[in-house]
């Protein structure tokens, strides 16, 4: 809630950034699962079955504006934990659906769906209005995002014994890209050909740029991302249950400097700040990956599995920074053409490579190596990604809708 007077300074925030934003770790994994919903059910009928009880494997259920379902796993001792946790209960979560009628499916967008929000909450309304009255700049971008969009994040320590925080910033910004073409899983939107592979993150480029462009600037984790808070924009002020809009071109560092007829920002105000920027690389105390699009089961696992190899094994990360330099600044080439793009896959085929050595050293159970490898050769070696398979039905005149 906004103080009457002055209550930061930039380098207040800057001291947010170093003591909050980055703290060390010891090979600690998260994962966040979301899926689009599938069936002829109502929305509050697909929160009361999926929301029947806790999940076996300790995750969290949220629900999305679109009526998505996302599973984020517990925190866990390593991506072989990780996988475990959400592979028992996306089992559990399925099945719940299926008894109503509903399933799962992964994929980035949906393929036929129009953008339409069934969750009303004081949060949702706002950013919804902030992305039409400003914050977007491809029309309706916003509400696709909110509402059809689906991900696999990947959530890994800001930094270990092996890796300081500035080269592990560094590492998660270059693998990043190679990560997006390789699990892109969406180039159909209400029903058309996108001519995208990633169409979600498509999306995503539509919307306003302070917020949800790369935040590597200098190789500096502490310095990148305090400027990329202070230049976001506000999207919106949260006063008790209420939130507030804020016009959509207020950089966050201008409020700080100039105050704002709400009040002045204090330090709960940055945190909700930083709740609503989306880069590709987001930094809430470990590294939040979340250029992945949603892939079917089982290949969730091989993206949660290679992004945590590539960072949390010393001897992978080394290896990925240089096999990465090339395909580092392909964010833009990423979603468009995948894999196809002679230095995404050339780095991918390096960092699936080097990931299937790694996942043995972490602790990896034989099965997900394997399912490692398998992903590769269907895919990786092949110069493809999931997106290619919806492609290829629609070529044979097979239907893509997912009703």
């Amino acid at each position: 809630m906004p103080a009457p007077r002055r209550a930061l300074t930039e380098d207040d925030v800057r001291r947010f950034v170093d003591e909050q934003c980055f703290r060390p770790g010891a090979g600690q994994v998260g994962a966040e699962l979301e899926w689009l919903v599938t069936g002829n059910v109502s929305a509050a009928r697909v929160q009361r079955a999926a929301s029947a009880g806790p999940f076996p494997g300790g995750s969290t259920l949220t629900f999305e504006p679109g009526g998505q379902l996302e599973l984020s796993s517990p925190v866990t001792d390593g991506v072989e934990a990780a996988c475990a946790a959400l592979a028992a209960d996306r089992t559990e979560l399925e099945g719940r659906l299926r008894a109503i009628g509903a399933g799962l499916l992964g994929a980035g967008v949906h393929p036929d769906r129009a953008p339409e929000r069934v969750l009303r909450q004081p949060r949702y309304d706002v950013m919804e209005a902030y992305w039409r009255n400003g914050g977007e700049h491809s029309p309706g971008a916003g509400l696709a995002m909110m509402c059809t969009t689906a991900a696999v994040q990947v959530s890994i320590d800001a930094s270990g014994p092996d890796a300081d925080r500035d080269s592990r910033w560094r590492l998660a910004h270059a693998i990043s890209p190679v990560l997006a073409a390789a699990f892109a899983n969406s180039p159909v939107s209400a029903g058309q050909v996108t001519g995208w592979r990633s169409w979600r993150l498509g999306i995503w480029e539509g919307l306003d740029r302070t917020r949800t462009s790369p935040a590597l600037r200098t190789g500096s984790a502490v310095d990148d991302w305090a400027a990329y808070l202070l230049g976001a924009n506000v999207m919106m002020v949260k006063d008790g249950e209420t939130c507030r809009p804020v016009a959509a071109t207020f950089p966050f560092g201008r409020w700080v400097a100039e105050g704002h007829a709400l009040g002045w920002p204090t330090i709960d105000d940055l945190v909700y700040h930083l709740s609503t920027v989306f880069p590709p690389v987001r930094a809430k105390g470990w590294l939040e990956l979340r250029t992945m699009d949603a892939v079917p089961d089982p290949w969730w696992r091989v993206a949660v599995a290679v992004a945590a190899a590539l960072l949390d094994d010393a001897e992978a990360a080394e290896a990925a920074g240089v096999v990465t330099e090339r395909a580092s600044w392909c964010w833009c080439e990423a979603p468009r053409w995948s894999l196809s793009y002679p230095q995404l896959g050339e780095a991918a085929r390096a960092c699936f490579a080097i990931a299937g050595g790694a996942l043995p050293r972490l602790g990896a159970s034989p099965e997900l190596v394997t399912l490692v490898d398998a992903y590769r050769e269907l895919y990786v070696d092949r110069g493809r990604c999931p997106a290619d398979d919806t492609l290829d039905r629609l070529t044979s005149d097979t239907p893509v809708s997912a009703r």
